[in-house]
């Protein structure tokens, strides 16, 4: 599988990890940083690698931010991403399985690289549940990511 990873700099102590693990797993990783500890604003690498999903270039993501919110609030922004924050075994499967996640996210200050290489092979290994009731769940959304994204949001003074 071609996975995109990403991270800022209060994840960058984790993704190295993150993606040493994929590699052994016999993923192909883009790295699309950061890649040093150097502040830096995890929307615009979340940017990067959710672009990389959408064009094909990798089948899903992992992001490592802090605590993985952050990165999951920017990610759920772009329209045809569906991001969760896994921080246990079994939503890392489950968000997959019931929601078609593309993109997970982690937080270097929750977990470590023990958690974060079970999380990373769960969410790979999981796939989209051909079950009617999930299928249209996700079509909803897919329907209210259209819906809202033709709105134009009021501006704060």
């Amino acid at each position: 599988m071609r996975i995109a990873v990403g991270g800022d700099h209060a994840g960058y102590p984790l993704k190295e990890t993150v993606v040493s693990a994929l590699k052994k797993f016999g993923h192909e990783v883009t790295d699309y940083g950061s890649f040093d500890s150097n502040p830096v604003d995890f929307p615009d690498i979340t940017s990067e690698v959710c672009a990389a999903v959408l064009s094909g270039e990798a089948d899903r993501a992992v992001m490592v931010c802090g605590t993985g919110v952050g990165a999951c609030i920017a990610a759920n922004k772009i329209p045809g991403i569906r991001a969760s924050v896994c921080h246990d075994i079994y939503s890392a499967h489950q968000c997959v399985e019931h929601d078609d996640v593309n993109v997970m996210c982690v937080g270097a200050q929750i977990i470590g690289p023990v958690i974060v290489e079970e999380l990373l092979e769960s969410f790979l290994k999981a796939e989209f549940s051909t079950k009617e009731e999930f299928r249209r769940r996700v079509e909803k959304l897919n329907e209210m990511e259209r819906q809202y994204s033709s709105l134009k949001p009021a501006l704060s003074e």
